[in-house]
C-alpha cells in the first residue's frame, strides 16, 4: 500500500496536480468567500501574517483555485510556479506520506496541500510548537478541490520535524 501511495504522490507531482478548472468538469471555487468563515481574531491574525510564500506548478489548476481561496480570506500570497516541486518539499522538510500538491511557507512553518484559510489562520494565532500542518492527497470538497456538492471528509494533520502527526481539525 504504501507504494502505491507513493507512485500516486509521484505522479501527481510530476503531472501538476488537476488541469485548470473549468464549467464542464463540474469544479467551482467555493460558494461561500472564505472570508465569510474568519471571525475577527482571526481576521486580525490574517491581517498580521507576513507574505505567505505558495509553490505551485504552473499548469495546477486546484493550485490556482487554492490561492484565490487563500486571498478571499484575506492572506497576501506570493505565488512562484515551479516544475520542481519535488524539490521545494524537500527542501521544506515536508515528510512523504504528508504531501500534497502545492506548498506554503510562512513565519517558520510549512502548510502542505488544500488546507482551508481559517484554519491556517487558527493554526498561526496558537503558534504551536510543530512544523506545519497538511491535508495529505486532494480530498474532494476542500478549498480548491470543490466538486459540486459533494464534500468528502478528511483530516487536517499537524506535523513535526520528525514527522510524527496528530488531527489538528477534521472536516
Amino acid at each position: 500500500m504504501g507504494i502505491g501511495v507513493a507512485s500516486i504522490g509521484v505522479a501527481l507531482l510530476a503531472g501538476g496536480c488537476a488541469p485548470e478548472a473549468s464549467a464542464e468538469d463540474g469544479r467551482t471555487a467555493a460558494s461561500t468567500p472564505a472570508n465569510a468563515m474568519v471571525d475577527a481574531t482571526l481576521a486580525a491574525t490574517i491581517a498580521e501574517t507576513p507574505t505567505i510564500k505558495v509553490y505551485k506548478s504552473p499548469t495546477c489548476g486546484c493550485c490556482a483555485l487554492w490561492v484565490d481561496h487563500m486571498r478571499e480570506a484575506g492572506f497576501e500570497l506570493d505565488v512562484e510556479d515551479t516544475d520542481d516541486m519535488i524539490g521545494v518539499k524537500v527542501d521544506a522538510g515536508l515528510p512523504l506520506q504528508l504531501q500534497s500538491c502545492h506548498t506554503a511557507l510562512v513565519d517558520g512553518y510549512v502548510f502542505e496541500g488544500h488546507i482551508p484559510a481559517e484554519v491556517i489562520a487558527r493554526f498561526l494565532a496558537e503558534k504551536p510548537s510543530a512544523s506545519g500542518l497538511a491535508v495529505p492527497g486532494m480530498p474532494i470538497g476542500s478549498p480548491g478541490m470543490e466538486f459540486g456538492d459533494r464534500v468528502d471528509p478528511y483530516d487536517v494533520l499537524q506535523f513535526d520535524a520528525t514527522g510524527n502527526t496528530s488531527i489538528y481539525d477534521s472536516r
